[in-house]
């Protein structure tokens, strides 16, 4: 579990502001307590959701059963507007609690498909409830309060490679609703964190078409697309000696050929790429196809590649992690409570995907991370997700507790947005600073390189991405950087080490 962190002491909980009506700056007094009670007594039914979806376990459009038991039970809550398969999605839903005045507008994200063969190893049915707790939670307030503003709840299928998210902003779904901010939170095995940076990623289906003949009797005569595909395969293994921290290619053969003595006329493979970033990724992406065509080149075999799923990198949002971080770690025991900001952000990346990232780079996100138990009875650490361990794990009591126990954190973020006017300021200008990647100037001096090359790096913008090409070509004695950002100061990270070093500030 995590390590010990610290209180933002100086970070006002929920403040009272001018624009706020007596009778809601008194209701707003005790705030927490209102969504932690709210929350104690609809735990029961989440838990009973929760335990359906998981012992329902469906794949990507096809959460049928999952996509029923939230909208019925939603439809139950008075003051919520519930549309079914929405967006011309069947297994989407968009759930509405209006403030009655005008303020800004907050969305959750639930998500609840499972994996194939393994359910819900992603611990998805208590991402699905900790938002629906969070929603239900934070419309309680607004009712109770008065407050203006609204929020929206989601129902995001097909996570898992399916990008509902992405079909959803595509066809207006975020824009519709006019969202200033978008928040969930994800289970795993790793510490509670707040400033969740993944990686993006691509899938290329790989395709050779060859030449069939007799491998024993006439093998020049064929043109043998299995040999093409593990020359690319071959090639791709080669050129991960040459990547970067971060760079991860997996490679997969669907389709070896028909039989051992036929020289194949067709074979083909999954790929998936990742990397830190999307320049990162899509420059990576290049060099994979390059492989790919080096198959083709060697053996004559004719090549086609198609385009499958992608997810961009998810940027965190500092101001929203940091009021996230300062919820929970009101509530949290000490032992799990989440680090200070800019070690939140080296501990927290993590090279998985999720279409939240998308939604990152159209609006502000906060993508908070939760520990669930997944141990043998002695304690020893079982496996994390996309596991059978970790779909076991995600059905216990105390997994549904740690869910309930983000669900309040989520819940008083949101509140705190629709109230603070000045927070929501910040969070949109530190969204519209990364999104233009302004970092300053740099200086450096070429004599005498030593070593790996170093480069800058600004966690949870594309800062490194613009950089990267000037940077990378040259190699670097010492690099100065005159840059504060909305972040604070951007790190220096040296070659494969991945350690803040100290700037010379000019």
């Amino acid at each position: 579990m995590a390590t010990h962190g610290t209180i933002d002491d100086d970070y006002i909980v929920i403040a009272a502001h001018d624009f706020l009506s007596a009778p809601a700056k008194a209701a707003l007094s005790d705030t927490q307590s209102l969504i932690s009670d709210h929350i104690n007594r609809i735990s029961k039914h989440m838990r009973r959701i929760s335990l359906d979806i998981h012992d329902h376990p469906e794949t990507a459009y096809k959460e049928l059963h999952a996509h029923a038991i939230l909208t019925t039970y939603l439809a139950t809550v008075p003051g919520w507007e519930v549309e079914c398969s929405a967006y011309g999605i069947e297994t989407a839903f968009v759930a509405v609690f209006d403030g009655g005045k005008a303020g800004p507008v907050v969305s959750l994200n639930a998500e609840y498909d499972a994996l194939q063969s393994i359910g819900h190893a992603c611990g998805h049915n208590l991402t699905a409830v900790s938002s629906l707790a969070a929603a239900l939670a934070t419309a309680h307030v607004v009712e109770q309060a008065g407050l203006g503003g609204k929020f929206v709840l989601f129902g995001t299928p097909a996570e898992e490679g399916g990008g509902g998210k992405i079909k959803l902003l595509q066809a207006g779904a975020y824009c519709d609703h006019a969202v200033d901010v978008s928040i969930m939170a994800h289970p795993g095995t790793s510490d509670d964190t707040a400033l969740v940076r993944t990686a993006a990623c691509t899938s290329m289906k790989v395709e050779y078409h060859g030449k069939e003949a007799h491998a024993a009797a006439r093998p020049w005569d064929g043109i043998d697309a299995l040999d093409a595909l593990i020359t690319a395969y071959t090639a791709i293994a080669v050129l991960r000696q040459q990547t970067q921290p971060g760079d991860i290619v997996r490679m997969q053969i669907t389709n070896g050929g028909l039989r051992p003595n036929i020289i194949h006329a067709y074979a083909s493979g999954q790929f998936v790429v990742r990397s830190s970033s999307q320049a990162r990724l899509d420059a990576l992406v290049v060099r994979a196809k390059a492989c790919f065509e080096a198959g083709a080149t060697a053996t004559g075999a004719t090549l086609k590649v198609t385009k499958g799923s992608s997810y961009k990198d998810h940027v965190p949002n500092a101001a929203l992690g940091s009021t996230y971080r300062h919820f929970w770690n009101q509530i949290a025991h000490v032992h799990n409570r989440i680090l200070e900001g800019q070690i939140n952000i080296l501990t927290a990346p993590t090279q998985a995907s999720t279409d939240q990232g998308d939604i990152s780079h159209a609006m502000p996100s906060l993508h908070a991370g939760f520990w669930i138990r997944s141990e043998d009875e002695n304690g020893k650490q079982l496996g994390g997700p996309h596991t059978r361990d970790f779909a076991k794990a995600a059905a216990t009591e105390e997994a549904h507790g740690c869910a309930m126990q983000v669900a309040m954190a989520l819940s008083a973020t949101a509140v705190e947005v629709l109230v603070d006017k000045k927070l929501l300021d910040e969070v949109k200008r530190e969204f519209r600073d990364s999104s233009m990647a302004v970092v300053g100037s740099l200086v450096w001096d070429l004599a005498e390189p030593l070593g790996p090359s170093l480069f800058i790096a600004h966690p949870g913008t594309k800062a490194m991405d613009q950089c990267a090409p000037d940077i990378h070509a040259r190699p670097l004695k010492y690099l100065r950087v005159a840059a504060q950002t909305s972040y604070g100061p951007i790190c220096l990270l040296n070659g494969r080490q991945m350690t803040a070093m100290p700037l010379q500030r000019r």
